[in-house]
């Protein structure tokens, strides 16, 4: 009984940070992959393989970002101080409309990102 007690707590805890962390974007700007996690709740390695192929299009549009320092990425804690990148929802939405992903699990995290960033 306690298993199933600690699963189920521990879906609730990650559905309300995802929550949580959807609430800040209209206020703070995020980067990349932290709007596709939080988008979709896709796995890691997809949200990473999407945000990369958004930096492309992001290049491309010439939308250069507010640049900062963090010590977590999206792997977990980095080692240190990292540089990174983060994207106003104005900008995010930009980049996502002109995206153009071919994976269909890109394709859903794009729609999702263009329904997170329109309101």
């Amino acid at each position: 009984m306690k298993r199933n007690t600690r699963k189920a707590a521990a879906i609730i805890r990650s559905r309300r940070r995802v929550g949580q962390l959807a609430k800040t974007f209209s206020h703070r700007p995020r980067s990349l992959a932290t709007y596709t996690l939080a988008a979709c709740g896709m796995n890691r390695r997809t949200a990473e393989g999407c945000a990369n192929g958004l930096r492309t299009v992001a290049k491309k549009l010439e939308i250069v970002g507010i640049p900062g320092i963090t010590t977590r990425t999206i792997e977990g804690p980095a080692e240190g101080e990292r540089p990174t990148t983060r994207y106003t929802k104005a900008e995010v939405h930009e980049i996502a409309t002109a995206y153009k992903p071919r994976k269909p699990e890109y394709r859903a995290a794009r729609a999702a990102l263009l329904a997170l960033t329109a309101a």
